[in-house]
């Protein structure tokens, strides 16, 4: 793939629908056993991440996607000592983490080395050095495997895992099985945090299964959601818990809790959280009527 073969880059979003934009520079390409990635440099937004066609992250705006994917479930638990990571390749997730100076001890598993590498060498931005925190425990591997044989609980489990495209590895990260068995892997208190998908009324198909689905899990199951530019339109998280009600805080807290751990955000603080956590009611009413369950035996793919 060159700039001048791939001047412009479009990513499908259905069957009749895709956005694109140009592509200045490619940067690498690899073909691994798990996917194709490619990273290139846009002149508004930056230097691009993209797994199977479809946009990962931005250099432009990344610290949204990735402040609204951790930052609510680690402020929400009094004190997240130990972190699991599905995923994260990039390694601005573990960036956002390794922000909680309680944070003792962080487990990142994640299948692909090459893509992990790739991103590694190239975007420093992303990660600032995170990969090599010696709170770090980096494994490659199946996730899923990964805490099956493995019996350790954790404060925060951060699933950040490309979306479900046919013949992906992460299928089987959104079946009810595998958020059964990340229940099983929480300590007390603990927090379930994923990317859930599109968040806008025309693709919102795969948000409700997946949010039906956790919920056949967990007794308290929240949407929420963060416009990113680059991916040109709201992108879904779910956070999940056993022990509480997500919605249920003190006011102040978030804001009391970011001062206290003396992160610097961009993006994130109390009154970004509430407007996160305020869902339309046309999304609440489908969202909420959804009935598909995502199970092994019945796996869920999108575009």
């Amino acid at each position: 793939m060159s700039s001048a073969e791939h001047k412009w880059y479009i990513e499908r979003t259905s069957l009749s629908t895709a956005h694109m934009f140009s592509l200045e520079n490619h940067v690498a390409g690899i073909k691994t056993a798990f996917q194709q990635a490619e990273i290139a440099d846009n002149q508004l937004y930056g230097r691009i991440l993209i797994l199977d066609g479809k946009i990962q992250s931005a250099a432009f705006d990344e610290y949204i996607y990735h402040e609204a994917l951790v930052q609510p479930a680690m402020l929400l638990h009094k004190s997240p000592r130990r972190v699991f990571v599905a995923g994260g390749g990039e390694g601005a997730t573990l960036r956002e983490i390794f922000r909680h100076p309680q944070v003792e001890r962080a487990v990142m598993v994640d299948i692909d080395r090459d893509v992990v590498e790739l991103c590694r060498k190239h975007l420093g931005e992303w990660h600032r050095g995170s990969f090599d925190d010696s709170r770090l425990d980096l494994v490659f591997a199946d996730a899923r495997s990964y805490l099956e044989e493995n019996k350790e609980l954790y404060d925060v489990i951060i699933i950040d895992i490309p979306e479900p495209v046919e013949g992906s590895p992460a299928l089987k990260l959104f079946t009810r099985q595998f958020y059964a068995l990340t229940e099983q892997r929480l300590d007390e208190g603990g927090l379930v945090v994923l990317q859930a998908g599109d968040f806008s009324t025309a693709f919102l198909e795969a948000h409700c299964a997946i949010y039906n689905t956790i919920g056949q899990v967990f007794p308290h199951v929240c949407s929420y959601h963060a416009f990113v530019p680059s991916f040109n339109t709201e992108w879904g998280f779910i956070v999940a818990a056993r022990d509480f009600n997500p919605l249920l805080y003190e006011e102040g807290l978030i804001n009391s809790r970011i001062a206290e751990r003396g992160l610097k955000l961009r993006f994130y603080d109390e009154e970004t959280h509430r407007g996160m956590f305020s869902i339309p009611k046309d999304i609440r009413k489908r969202r909420d009527t959804e009935t598909k369950i995502i199970d092994d035996s019945q796996l869920m793919t999108t575009y």
